[in-house]
């Protein structure tokens, strides 16, 4: 088991349900431009974030021990400094990384299916309490969902205007 997916308090992984967010999404968009939003600061910061949210990068390095810094700024324009880590990179295949304050870790898993990629997006809290937390304070169900519908305008549009 790597040691990102291991727990400060020495919790065992299996009971996962409880404690994550995850989304399914067919992209309509090979799996080389997929990767690239994902993985350029230009892009990600175009579509990034629940709706209303733009957003800063300071610094992405995409590679295991990476990190990024970004500031998400909120339709009231509130700053959301971000924190990440790197802790996988498997290029066109898989992208983990560590979140901070609050601590979760996100997983993007993505299949290549000819002209279009299937995606699988998740985010594992400590505990189910935090994950509950981050739903009542700020929408975190909507807003991954609402990230990945913006990550679906974005690939169509980058299409429609190459």
């Amino acid at each position: 088991m790597p040691i990102w997916q291991k727990s400060k308090t020495k919790r065992k992984i299996e009971n996962t349900k409880n404690r994550s967010l995850s989304i399914s999404r067919l992209l309509q968009a090979p799996v080389k431009l997929v990767w690239a939003v994902w993985t350029t600061p230009e892009h990600i910061a175009q579509w990034w974030g629940p709706n209303g949210f733009t957003n800063t990068i300071q610094t992405m390095d995409v590679q295991e021990g990476g990190e990024w810094k970004l500031t998400m700024h909120g339709p009231d324009g509130t700053n959301f400094p971000n924190r990440n880590v790197y802790k996988e990179v498997v290029p066109f295949k898989k992208i983990v990384f560590e979140h901070y304050n609050p601590h979760f870790f996100t997983t993007v898993e993505f299949e290549a299916l000819g002209q279009t990629t299937k995606m699988k997006w998740s985010m594992l809290f400590d505990t189910e309490e935090m994950l509950q937390t981050v739903i009542k304070a700020h929408k975190a169900d909507k807003g991954l969902q609402e990230n990945v519908d913006k990550l679906e305008t974005y690939l169509s549009n980058l299409k429609s205007n190459p």
